[in-house]
């Protein structure tokens, strides 16, 4: 009795069409993956350099050498013995986040109130809004410094900055405005059903919902703050005691124009804080940056 093998069956050779369709593609996840590369080296290239420079010496951050040798740790500890740097750190501190709670606690009221009333003007307010946004911050500088500086005698501090944010910015309301209408009325409508108030459905069904939103406007505010230099100029550039990093550290590199070493070092311990913020918050960054997008 003869007994009969299976064989395998053997997959047909690919057509010369598909050769040059898998080719196509491989070379073009090469070229993709590459440009990649390419632009990841771009933008992480400057803070290597940034980082290596500030760990050298003196001499070595003047020469070609692009590593360092010996490391100096202690650059950081020379910045932060900087008099002042510490209080830099702490005013900055202060403007970014209280200026950053006050910016998200005052513009979500409006911001619903734009996406979710009917009421006669709404259009006329969110266009006020909008031409707000058009507005350059040096066209009403002048009086805005008068104000505060004869009227209220404020010059000196950064609460003529701060203050401001507690009654809404132009930015924050229609970004937000943008995100709570991706918000479905049936969930307001169903929290009204239960019996809540217009402010407890903002608290308990708006702004858990709109949470990506409201990460990034918190971001988008906490960065200007962090990195705003025209501000301070024009209110606390009288008062050292009063300088933000962005300020002081303009004053640490005329002070140390020799010392690149520690000019890259104060630069890094000005930038760490917001690359940390962001990577840790990027994704929520991400998601209502565009989701904003989604409905207008």
């Amino acid at each position: 009795m003869t007994q009969v093998l299976d064989k395998p069956v053997e997959s047909p050779a690919a057509t010369p069409a598909e050769r040059t369709a898998r080719r196509r593609a491989l070379l073009e996840w090469i070229a993709v993956h590459s440009l990649g590369v390419a632009a990841a080296l771009f933008f992480t290239l400057p803070f290597v350099f940034v980082l290596l420079t500030s760990l050298m010496s003196d001499s070595q951050a003047l020469s070609r050498n692009l590593i360092p040798d010996p490391w100096q740790w202690e650059n950081y500890r020379r910045v932060l013995d900087t008099p002042g740097f510490l209080t830099w750190w702490r005013n900055t501190l202060l403007y970014a986040g209280l200026g950053t709670v006050l910016t998200v606690v005052s513009s979500l009221p409006v911001a619903y109130a734009l996406a979710k009333f009917r009421f006669r003007g709404r259009n006329a307010a969110l266009m006020l809004v909008i031409s707000m946004m058009m507005l350059p911050p040096q066209v009403v500088v002048i009086p805005m410094y008068l104000f505060w500086a004869k009227q209220l005698d404020l010059s000196g501090t950064l609460w003529p900055l701060i203050v401001p944010m507690a009654f809404g910015d132009a930015f924050s309301i229609f970004l937000l405005r943008q995100f709570l209408t991706t918000i479905p009325n049936e969930y307001i409508d169903a929290a009204k059903v239960d019996g809540c108030g217009e402010l407890r459905t903002l608290l308990r069904v708006v702004i858990p919902m709109a949470r990506p939103g409201i990460a990034a406007v918190a971001l988008f505010q906490f960065f200007y703050a962090w990195n705003d230099y025209f501000g301070p100029q024009i209110y606390a550039s009288e008062n050292p005691g009063a300088w933000t990093l962005s300020y002081g550290l303009e004053s640490f590199k005329g002070a140390h124009h020799t010392d690149w070493n520690l000019t890259m070092a104060a630069t890094l311990l000005v930038m760490a804080p917001v690359i940390l913020v962001f990577f840790f918050a990027q994704k929520a960054f991400v998601e209502g940056v565009t989701l904003t997008g989604v409905k207008g």
